[in-house]
């Protein structure tokens, strides 16, 4: 099992990136790679599972430990498997998704890319009363679920407004990380943003 890669990052893809370590290029597969784009050409620590089947071996990369343990929760579930769960991880708040899997609320949960009804029950089943305790997290109030949920709508329909003007899905993918940092909330702002960060590329 690798714990965890320390070394140079080299290079960020659409889905991965290249971590260099002693000469040797490790790729690993992360939720959103852009989150790295800041520590392009320097040492940066990536916590990773080392997934093994018959015809590949692949590395899942995390920037911390909880969203390590998050995934290796999400895989635990009958029917998701590491690509599904990254996909998850990609648009994940952890403590609005232990707080979603404590209310049961289903609809939430189908709002992540691959997660249908069944699925939600299942992740309902497996992991309701597992991730408080794990993640040390108080659950949310409601009125905060509403924002937390609103906030990541607006920028569902930021991405598809920029999509709509001609910027490819990696385009956007490296901006959204600064955007979110910034804790911009309204659609038409997230637009004006990305379209200043575009701006300076």
């Amino acid at each position: 099992m690798i714990a965890y890669i320390k070394g140079v990052l080299r290079e960020i893809l659409d889905e991965s990136i290249i971590v260099e370590v002693n000469g040797i290029g490790y790729h690993i597969i992360c939720p959103n790679p852009f989150i790295f784009q800041t520590s392009l050409n320097k040492e940066i620590k990536v916590y990773t599972y080392h997934h093994v089947r018959e015809d590949a071996e692949l590395l899942y990369g995390f920037q911390t430990q909880d969203e390590k343990k998050l995934f290796m929760q999400l895989i635990s579930v009958s029917g998701i498997g590491p690509k599904g769960a990254i996909g998850i991880m990609a648009n994940i708040d952890i403590a609005q998704f232990v707080a979603a899997i404590e209310r049961e609320d289903a609809k939430y949960l189908t709002s992540f890319p691959g997660v249908g009804k069944k699925t939600s029950r299942q992740m309902i089943l497996d992991l309701k009363g597992k991730l408080t305790s794990m993640f040390s997290l108080s659950t949310p109030d409601m009125s905060k679920d509403v924002a937390v949920q609103g906030s990541k709508d607006q920028y569902q329909e930021a991405k598809a407004a920029l999509a709509a003007l001609g910027y490819t899905d990696k385009e956007i993918k490296t901006v959204m990380p600064y955007i979110q940092k910034e804790n911009i909330q309204e659609t038409d702002a997230i637009i004006r943003k990305a379209l200043t960060l575009f701006a300076k590329k």
